[in-house]
């Protein structure tokens, strides 16, 4: 009787903003998650892993207790926890950025806020900021929107994730003092690498580099190769290939999604003709 092959033990968030996308990362990366919603656990046997569907908040504690091996969580949920997990790689989305905000006629710097009450959803990310700066102030945890919490007089000034400073202003709030954070969604670990990490790893930076990039192909005049290169060089270098016209070359290059446009009329300006372009949907690099 041989023993089961050790599973990977990944941490999903089951809701919320980072639910669907981490999702959707996983599956763009060749592994296999669930189909209900309600579902919590599944096997995928075939990739050697499997999934623990979580509230996001919980992903850190659980990951850095050792009971899970990895997961997909935000970087302000896994300071604000405390949890001895690791960033093991940053995931690029759910971006948002943590400030501080209070009426501008009294807060104006982050020495402002010594001695005065501060509502917050993260006080374990907040609390450790202040305490790096130096500033004695109460922490007023709140789950959820903080907004009010001023002009209903349970805080002075409040730490919250800001957008736009919309919401900010509708309750006449201002922002001030530096960034507290800037935050994405990121994988982490446990402080012991389980074996499967680095696949996981390489999958998923293989994932982020398919949706930053796209194949480009164009035929080009000989005479013009060199300028046609130098106008899109390329991850590493272009490949190059002879055409039945020994006069012509064609040329296949990975360039940068956001200069995809830019570089087609670059080329075509050159000379280049049969401009192509193409999705990649895995890669390793």
């Amino acid at each position: 009787m041989t023993d089961s092959p050790v599973l990977l033990r990944i941490a999903v968030p089951n809701k919320g903003s980072l639910s669907e996308t981490a999702a959707d990362m996983l599956a763009e990366a060749g592994y296999s998650g669930r189909r209900d919603t309600k579902e919590l656990h599944v096997v995928d046997a075939r990739n050697g892993v499997e999934f623990f569907y979580l509230r996001p908040r919980d992903i850190a504690t659980y990951v850095g207790s050792g009971a899970l091996d990895v997961g997909i969580t935000g970087r302000d949920l896994l300071i604000d926890s405390g949890s001895v997990a690791t960033e093991t790689a940053e995931l690029e989305f759910a971006r948002s950025t943590f400030r501080f905000a209070g009426h501008a006629d009294r807060f104006r710097e982050l020495s402002d806020l010594q001695g005065v009450r501060v509502a917050t959803s993260y006080a374990g990310l907040v609390g450790k900021f202040l305490a790096d700066a130096g500033v004695d102030a109460t922490l007023v945890p709140l789950d959820g929107a903080v907004e009010s919490a001023v002009r209903l007089g349970v805080a002075d000034a409040i730490a919250d994730v800001v957008e736009t400073g919309t919401t900010l202003r509708k309750a006449g709030l201002s922002i001030f003092g530096p960034v507290i954070l800037e935050s994405s969604a990121v994988l982490v670990s446990s402080p012991n690498e389980q074996p499967g990490t680095a696949t996981l790893v390489r999958r998923l930076q293989g994932v982020l580099v398919a949706r930053r990039y796209v194949l480009l192909d164009y035929d080009v005049p000989l005479t013009h190769l060199e300028r046609a290169t130098a106008a899109a060089p390329g991850f590493e270098s272009p490949t190059v290939s002879p055409l039945h016209d020994p006069e012509w070359v064609a040329v296949r290059v990975m360039i940068p999604r956001v200069d995809m446009n830019h570089v087609m009329d670059e080329l075509y300006a050159i000379g280049a003709r049969a401009i192509l372009v193409s999705a990649i949907h895995a890669a390793r690099l």
